[in-house]
């Protein structure tokens, strides 16, 4: 009997032991599960803001291909006062995408059939965080 007692007496706290590391592998893994969240919610934000950029740029493209008279009007350069003909369109654009840097560069090929247009809009989503950049490259010829 003396043996059964010894034995009891240093079982005691064992289950609070397990209890309390318990308790710790669950807050680590609830950590990581938060941990993983906050980087799932600022990866789509990331893709909102490019799925954005994306269809400012392919709207602007339907316009100036519709336009292709007046082409020059649509260049703009960074942080430049847009043209009248896109000044709805940069407004538009630059509340989808806060915060955007756009430009539209104009290039004629060497044979002067067609013109290159690159659209690049550029954005930080927050203070710190590295720019992210949407280019496109289009051809406009007149047909």
């Amino acid at each position: 009997m003396s043996y059964s007692l010894h034995t009891r007496r240093r079982q005691r706290g064992v289950v609070l032991l397990e209890a309390l590391l318990a308790t710790l592998i669950l807050a680590i893994g609830l950590l990581g599960a938060i941990g993983l969240q906050a980087r799932a919610y600022s990866a789509l934000s990331d893709a909102s803001m490019r799925g954005e950029a994306a269809i400012a740029s392919e709207r602007l493209l339907g316009t100036m291909s519709n336009d292709w008279l007046n082409l020059a009007d649509y260049a703009l350069a960074a942080n430049a006062a847009p043209s009248a003909r896109i000044a709805s369109w940069h407004a538009a654009t630059l509340a989808a995408v806060p915060g955007a840097t756009i430009t539209i560069t104009l290039t004629p090929t060497v044979d002067l059939s067609r013109t290159e247009v690159l659209v690049t809009i550029s954005w930080t989503r927050k203070a710190g965080a590295p720019v992210n950049t949407h280019r496109i490259t289009a051809y406009m010829a007149l047909s």
